[in-house]
């Protein structure tokens, strides 16, 4: 009896160890399956968010045709002073060789996070932008670049940049500016930059133009690093 009683113990164990082993394994595949899902919804989410159409509807600059296969996404300041190096040493090659041509659409997203005036240039461009403005301010700012936080893009300096811009209406621009329309937009370039991981400036992401197969580059490149990119993108490496 004593025998028996034992076996049965044996037995119950036996089948405790391999229920809970086989809730284990489900629980993993389970959570794996919930994981893979979520991994596929968010990169759809974010193929969505990046795609030229949906950058351009949401209202960031953008020079290029909206046609171009390819998108680079540049994530600047205009205080930071490796950014200017890119806009004045790089920009005008990919400007020529891709953008012109129709290959490479450019778009801008502010990631303002040199100093504590950068967000008031940010605001400023948008407003810019509001009028189609926004390159001729962004070169504006670059060519007068100087310390960061030096009050070189204060309120006040931002109107007068934005007086020497050919065709722009400082009225509305100094409305718009004063009452800072564009802070959450700014906020929502921040907060896209921060779920890349992206701490410097100026940083890219080369992608098609629906969002999908995205490529990083950082710092101020020369323009063979992006040439190197673009052109396997093109030929569909």
């Amino acid at each position: 009896m004593l025998l028996f009683r034992l076996r049965y113990r044996k037995e119950l164990s036996t089948l405790f160890i391999i229920s809970t082993a086989s809730l284990i394994l489900y629980s993993i595949q389970n959570s794996s399956s919930n994981h893979n899902d979520t991994s596929a919804q968010k990169s759809n989410q974010e193929i969505k968010i990046l795609s030229l159409h949906s950058l351009i509807q949401n209202g960031s600059p953008f020079l290029g045709n909206v046609s171009a296969p390819i998108t680079i996404i540049d994530f600047s300041d205009f205080q930071c002073y490796l950014c200017n190096r890119h806009v004045k040493n790089t920009e005008p090659l990919l400007n020529q060789t891709y953008v012109q041509t129709g290959k490479v659409a450019l778009v801008f997203k502010h990631l303002p996070n040199r100093g504590l005036e950068s967000m008031g240039a940010a605001l400023a461009a948008q407003c810019a932008n509001d009028q189609g403005k926004f390159w001729q301010f962004h070169k504006l700012l670059y060519s007068n670049q100087k310390l960061i936080d030096s009050g070189w893009i204060s309120n006040g300096n931002l109107k007068k940049f934005a007086s020497q811009t050919a065709g722009l209406d400082t009225q509305q621009f100094d409305s718009c500016l004063d009452s800072e329309n564009y802070k959450s937009f700014v906020q929502k370039d921040i907060d896209l930059a921060l779920s890349f991981g992206f701490m410097e400036t100026p940083s890219f992401i080369i992608e098609y133009s629906n969002g999908s197969n995205l490529e990083f580059l950082a710092g101020a490149l020369p323009f063979e690093s992006f040439k190197a990119v673009i052109d396997k993108k093109m030929s569909g490496r």
